[in-house]
């Protein structure tokens, strides 16, 4: 089997998570996160729907990750997003990482809006 390199010419990759956190680009960002091609910062949640709302020109989708398992997207973070014509997918958050990877390799406007699976008590 021929193995190919995967690039990344225009975005950051998300290089791992874990509980509490997500690596983006060799950064740790504690707790919630928000990635796309340009760049990753911390999110404070559902109530911060301007901050994906900024996006709306450079993507045409997200991917919410919705932390350890797939869980509906609050119902006016959806409507807001959809509104300004920004797509919503939903998905555990380890399966957001692997698929906004596998998109943003492909050139893909997307971003990832990440709920980190929880800490282990």
């Amino acid at each position: 089997m021929q193995m190919t390199e995967v690039t990344y010419a225009d975005a950051i990759p998300i290089d791992s998570y874990g509980p509490g956190f997500f690596r983006i680009g060799g950064d740790v960002i504690k707790g919630a996160a928000i990635i796309h091609a340009k760049g990753a910062r911390s999110w404070t949640g559902y109530e911060d729907v301007d901050a994906v709302l900024a996006l709306k020109d450079e993507i045409d989708f997200i991917l919410m990750g919705t932390g350890a398992q797939m869980a509906p997207v609050q119902s006016a973070f959806r409507q807001a997003l959809e509104a300004a014509g920004i797509g919503v997918e939903p998905m555990a958050s380890p399966t957001a990482c692997r698929t906004y990877n596998v998109l943003v390799s492909e050139g893909r406007r997307v971003a990832a809006v990440m709920l980190p699976v929880p800490e282990e008590s």
